[in-house]
């Protein structure tokens, strides 16, 4: 069972970004729309402004059905 400390990376496209939250999809902008938390997340912005790799806690990944 995962912990809350459990920690992944995706690689997602970045659809919107706001002060408190990010749009993001899958890097294939195929998958459904979610937003997430600016507070839970860290960004690491790719050579391509429309991609990151959003690293995030395993059990919202979970939640928001990205993985």
């Amino acid at each position: 069972m995962a912990g809350k400390s459990d920690i992944i990376d995706i690689f997602m496209r970045v659809k919107h970004r706001t002060e408190k939250a990010v749009l993001v999809t899958d890097e294939k902008d195929e998958g459904d729309e979610v937003w997430l938390p600016l507070s839970q997340i860290e960004i690491e912005m790719d050579d391509d402004p429309k991609y990151a790799t959003i690293s995030l806690p395993e059990w919202l990944a979970l939640d928001k059905g990205l993985v």
